[in-house]
């Protein structure tokens, strides 16, 4: 029996996932939670939405919201003036009937959904090298079109990542070295979940074909290799989450800091990384004054690269975190954003991380009024 909330004179904002027929829905419920409780208390009805009860035509539809700790139950919610996009996984968002509500949405005349779609790691290239201004921070990137492609680029970096063009939390990059005082030169190291495993070879044919093996199947890019800033021997990049806010513009929500693990290539928490604080880690490696100058140039950096990603997808975006480097040399570098981001450890970015999602939906209510 499904029960119906009352008709809400609140601003009515809808989580957007994907059923599932054992747990009602799927996506991190912790996560939903705390956006649930940030909206109630900012003055908001929220509740959880599946693409499958997602009726365009429809007054009320059925949404879940909590009922306890663990428990979650099912009513009738008023239809939403916002969809705040969380479909989980890049192959829910490829279903055809995922895709075709998602464009109904974004045609529909008294809704507002933002973050449509997951970014592709070549596009997000390609659109920051459509700008002078941000393609300065974008390291060579070509896609992987068979040995000759990765022999190009090796020439010009001898020092390369090989990523999948759809990845995600690491999954299936690959670390290649060129060392011509080594006497296997070529030196592959592929990531896996405990840590790392490394082919070395007298000539590049040799090490394509293990590199073959590995993408076979899935699209990857060839990208230039980045000396990150190291600490202990510990390479560390900062991630940055990026939102709009009361006022509809970009800006920087919070920074935080990934250290690699010891056996690992990626900064990737789940692949033995470790949470720490820039400011302390960037200070202990530039000093305090140039630490400050780069925090600057960071943030500013996050902004135009958010504005200038938002023009080359076109569509409305309301949020984003990103992977952003250090190298050596205290240059910057863009390595990743995510629609998706997820949710941030560190508890004052957390807490003003939900804030700002609401803040936005405000603004999205008022200029579409």
């Amino acid at each position: 029996m499904i029960s119906r909330s009352p008709e809400a004179a609140k601003p009515v904002v809808a989580i957007l996932t994907m059923s599932d027929p054992y747990r009602m829905f799927r996506g991190n419920r912790h996560n939903f939670q705390d956006i649930i409780r940030t909206g109630r208390d900012m003055g908001f009805e929220v509740y959880v939405l599946t693409v499958k009860d997602l009726d365009l035509d429809s007054p009320v539809l059925r949404g879940f919201i909590p009922a306890g700790d663990q428990t979650w139950e099912q009513k009738l919610f008023p239809f939403p003036r916002v969809i705040y996009n969380r479909i989980p996984a890049r192959e829910d968002e490829a279903k055809p009937k995922v895709t075709r509500k998602i464009k109904a949405c974004l045609r529909h005349p008294r809704l507002e959904l933002y973050n449509p779609y997951f970014f592709n790691k070549r596009e997000l290239f390609d659109w920051l090298n459509q700008s002078r201004q941000t393609r300065q921070w974008a390291p060579a990137t070509k896609k992987l079109k068979g040995f000759s492609s990765l022999c190009d680029m090796i020439k010009s970096h001898p020092y390369l990542y090989l990523k999948p063009e759809e990845g995600k939390a690491g999954h299936g990059i690959m670390r290649l070295k060129h060392q011509s005082s080594k006497a296997l030169p070529y030196r592959l190291q592929i990531q896996n979940n405990r840590g790392s495993t490394t082919y070395k070879a007298a000539t590049l044919e040799r090490l394509w074909q293990r590199v073959y093996k590995e993408t076979t199947g899935e699209p990857y890019l060839i990208q230039q290799g980045i000396e990150l800033a190291a600490l202990h021997g510990r390479p560390f990049d900062l991630r940055l989450l990026v939102q709009k806010a009361e006022h509809g513009s970009f800006s920087v929500t919070g920074i935080g800091a990934r250290m690699a693990g010891a056996d690992s290539i990626t900064t990737h928490v789940p692949r033995g990384g470790s949470i720490e604080d820039p400011e302390k880690l960037l200070t202990a490696v530039f000093g305090p004054e140039r630490s400050q100058d780069i925090l600057g140039r960071v943030r500013n950096a996050a902004v135009q690269i958010a504005k200038q990603i938002e023009k080359g997808s076109e569509y409305q975006l309301g949020e984003m975190s990103m992977d952003l480097g250090i190298d050596t040399s205290g240059s910057l570098w863009f390595f990743e954003a995510n629609a998706r981001p997820m949710k941030f450890d560190e508890p004052n970015i957390r807490k003003r991380s939900l804030e700002r999602i609401f803040k936005y939906c405000h603004y999205l209510i008022g200029h579409r009024s």
